[in-house]
């Protein structure tokens, strides 16, 4: 492994355990790496991509936390299915850790939206009654970031929803795959599936 290499692999083997131990999101969480690591990393220093992050991610929970983070994912799908289903006019779409399968009580769930009207979304949250907080998300068309703190009973505490708001035309290309062939999301159908196989697993254990 050149030096370069050995130093990408430390930078995601730090992130792993911020996205893991602290709930960071994955940008974050190599930049945050990169900066712990110090001046030692050089201008030649790699980030390691989403996929790599993640493998590190998978190796991290199989090490440290086996025996707790089947359950707590399964608790963070539950209740993502249960916002989807009541906001299934928005076509929600589960994507990040939850729908990866790498989520723990830390992490967020995030929802995308895909709406002929993006400003249909907030309207239908104001209707039916929820509580949430909006911002702009700098990128592409400076998305609208709806947020919920929504209780979530299996784990018995507050969990973050972020609901990301996107044209309906975007839907297309949201559902491409990584290189790998696993989606990066997917709608209520999708979910309930792998939860179902997800079930089927702990019983078979």
């Amino acid at each position: 492994m050149s030096p370069t290499e050995e130093l990408t692999a430390e930078i995601c083997a730090r992130a792993a355990r911020l996205v893991v131990e602290e709930g960071m999101d994955y940008t974050g969480a190599k930049r945050r790496a990169l900066r712990d690591i110090g001046p030692q990393a050089g201008r030649g220093a790699e980030l390691p991509s989403n996929e790599q992050l993640e493998d590190a991610i998978r190796e991290h929970i199989d090490l440290f936390h086996a025996d707790t983070q089947p359950a707590e994912l399964a608790a963070l799908r539950a209740l993502a299915l249960r916002w989807m289903e009541r906001l299934a006019e928005f076509r929600p779409h589960l994507g990040g850790a939850v729908w990866r399968g790498t989520a723990t009580r830390l992490s967020a769930v995030l929802i995308d939206l895909y709406c002929d009207d993006p400003k249909s979304a907030e309207i239908g949250f104001l209707n039916l009654g929820i509580d949430f907080d909006s911002r702009s998300e700098p990128g592409h068309d400076e998305e609208t970031v709806l947020s919920v703190e929504a209780r979530c009973p299996e784990l018995g505490e507050t969990v973050s929803i972020h609901f990301i708001v996107h044209d309906h035309d975007d839907l297309r290309g949201a559902l491409k795959a990584d290189p790998r062939g696993q989606t990066w999301r997917g709608d209520a159908a999708a979910l309930r599936q792998r939860m179902a196989a997800d079930a089927a697993e702990r019983d078979g254990a």
